[in-house]
């Protein structure tokens, strides 16, 4: 079981340090006695095996109250204060919440209108240690099996509602068991935890953390604006973030050579890490091996990797400018399909369908299995997942082009996006780049392109690309921007640079 990782350290480690938040520090000792008190309080509302909504602060109780839920054998639904309400709401609803459990720092309004009981755990959880021995005596630590479900994240989807990806036990443990060999954490490790615990990639931070007995430091709102203060003041030795923070500190001028020399590991994943953004971090922490993660949620947080060499000259030169993902987990098997060059996995960390079954459609490659109980049928253990990523092999690793969906067809021709992103940045000179089809009223499309850095006139723009790209795939207008937007996860949010440009240039 996922909890059974955190349980292990508990054991081995009980005077390490577990955790770090809001300028308090607890012990595996002390965060086993939280969330043991917490547990107790989860299980005084009778409900057997709950979906436990978690309202996702960066406060201690919050996390203790995560690994609270799966020791009782909870399904744990985290959930985003800063979103709007009636999206909370149809995620509750969706996912058939018994209760939502919330800290001190909850907004009382946003309870009120939510489908589901609150359960309140104060600050006094964490003094309340001696409640804590009451699940240990009286219900001890849940077993369950693999096939149990350990988590349901909400993704955005094409729909317009949130997409439910359920992830099992027996999903998550060949994926914590992997990453805590590879990154030799351990006691007086001190790993960062960037990601809104809405995000999958938290689940890496917490857990392969917990896993190995080190100790997860969380940021505070004004630590995530300055990541190299924060990486030092708490000497990190591991980190992980989306490559949009590296980009968002270049342009802060935060990024200095030498300027993180405590951490050891530094990770990215969530979106295309460019060579222009690893080499930029490489130099601000010279000590660090760095790595670029990639995998959807359906395939539990990340199912490759690549570790760029230490030495820059042997650095790879793939065809768009981004790091390798490198290679499949070897306990998964891939394909890539021959036509479309969309890569296509399974094996063990291959999530078992969406919550709701209509959402499987399309996304896997037979065979199914009827669903239990109903006349839908969800994907057999041989069924391949199509992720919808353009995926290449270049010299022996694997790179990823871009997303199928981001494909247009202007004057006939059909252009990746993601191609004329990567030239921009190449020959273009620019640093990010998202390039949109803007339509115009009378139907036409034109390609645009919103760029941050040293941008340069449209017409000198086309005049560095035209060696590199026929001409229908160079933008024909450019917006010049501080910083692209991002999302409440970090990511480059593409849908609000798409309405950006337009709203700027239709016509």
């Amino acid at each position: 079981m996922l909890h059974d990782w955190f349980i292990r350290s508990v054991e081995k480690y009980p005077d390490e340090p577990a955790l770090i938040a809001d300028g308090r520090q607890l012990s595996y000792a002390e965060m086993d006695e939280v969330s043991c008190s917490i547990g107790h309080r989860l299980l005084a509302e009778g409900v057997a095996r709950p979906r436990v909504g978690l309202l996702a602060t960066r406060t201690v109780e919050t996390y203790a109250a995560y690994i609270a839920g799966l020791r009782i054998g909870g399904v744990v639904v985290p959930l985003d204060p800063s979103h709007p309400a009636d999206r909370l709401a149809m995620i509750a609803r969706s996912a058939g919440l018994d209760f939502i459990v919330a800290d001190d720092t909850a907004d009382a309004a946003l309870l009120d209108v939510l489908p589901a009981r609150v359960v309140s755990i104060g600050s006094s959880a964490a003094s309340d240690a001696a409640a804590g021995s009451a699940l240990r005596d009286n219900s001890p630590d849940w077993a369950g099996k693999p096939d149990d479900l350990a988590y349901l994240l909400f993704t955005s989807g094409s729909t317009g509602r949130p997409k439910g990806v359920p992830i099992r036990h027996g999903n998550v443990d060949p994926f914590i068991e992997f990453n805590v060999a590879r990154y030799g954490m351990g006691p007086g490790c001190r790993h960062s935890q960037m990601f809104s615990l809405t995000f999958d990639l938290s689940v890496f931070d917490m857990f392969v953390t917990w896993g190995s007995g080190a100790a997860l430091v969380i940021p505070s709102a004004d630590d995530v604006y300055d990541p190299i203060a924060f990486v030092n003041k708490n000497r990190l030795t591991h980190w992980f973030c989306v490559p949009s923070l590296v980009s968002m500190a270049s342009r802060a001028r935060l990024l200095s050579p030498g300027c993180m020399p405590s951490l050891r590991w530094s990770l990215f994943c969530g979106e295309q890490l460019t060579l222009n953004q690893a080499q930029a971090w490489a130099e601000a922490a010279p000590n660090s091996a760095l790595e670029n993660l990639y995998g959807p949620t359906e395939l539990t947080v990340a199912m490759t990797s690549y570790r760029l060499p230490k030495e820059r000259s042997a650095w790879p030169a793939t065809s768009n400018g981004t790091v390798p993902i490198g290679a499949v987990y070897p306990h998964l098997d891939f394909q890539i399909d021959p036509e479309f060059g969309e890569l296509q996995v399974r094996g063990s960390q291959r999530f078992h369908g969406y919550h709701d079954a209509k959402d499987n459609e399309g996304r896997f490659i037979e065979p199914a299995l009827p669903r239990p109980g109903s006349d839908r049928h969800e994907p057999g253990p041989e069924a391949w997942y199509r992720t919808g990523d353009r995926i290449v092999l270049e010299n022996g690793v694997l790179v990823h082009l871009g997303r199928l969906d981001h494909q247009v067809k202007i004057r006939g021709y059909r252009i990746e996006m993601p191609e004329t992103e990567s030239a921009l940045r190449m020959w273009g000179g620019v640093d990010d780049a998202v390039v949109h089809a803007v339509a115009h009223l009378d139907g036409q499309l034109e390609l645009a392109a919103a760029c941050t850095g040293d941008v340069p006139s449209v017409s000198e723009l086309r005049k560095r690309l035209r060696p590199h790209l026929p001409d229908y795939m160079i933008p024909t207008r450019i917006a010049n921007l501080a910083g692209l937007p991002v999302n409440d996860r970090g990511k480059i949010d593409r849908t609000a640079c798409a309405e950006l440009l337009q709203k700027k240039f239709a016509r």
